[in-house]
C-alpha cells in the first residue's frame, strides 16, 4: 500500500523559498506569476493493514510541523 503526503506552509506563514522562486521566474520573463508557495511531497510504502489514521499520526508526530504547516494525505 502507498500513501502520499503533501506538506505546505499554512496561509499567512512567510515562504522565503516560494518568494525566491517567484522572483527568479519574474527575472526569466514569466511576469504572470504573482505568487509561489513551495512545499514537499512524501511518498510512503506501507505494510498491508496500515490505515490513513496511521499516516495522520505520522504527520502529526514527525512529517509536518503542524504549528506552521498543513498536510493532505492520499491513500492508494
Amino acid at each position: 500500500m502507498k500513501a502520499r503526503v503533501h506538506v505546505m506552509l499554512k496561509t499567512g506563514v512567510l515562504d522565503p523559498q516560494g518568494e525566491a522562486v517567484r522572483h527568479a521566474l519574474g527575472a526569466m520573463g514569466f511576469d504572470s506569476v504573482t505568487g509561489v508557495r513551495q512545499g514537499k511531497v512524501i511518498d510512503l510504502d506501507l505494510a498491508e493493514g496500515a490505515t490513513e489514521a496511521d499516516v495522520t499520526e505520522m504527520c502529526e508526530k514527525l512529517l509536518a510541523n503542524t504549528v506552521i504547516e498543513s498536510y493532505a494525505i492520499e491513500m492508494g
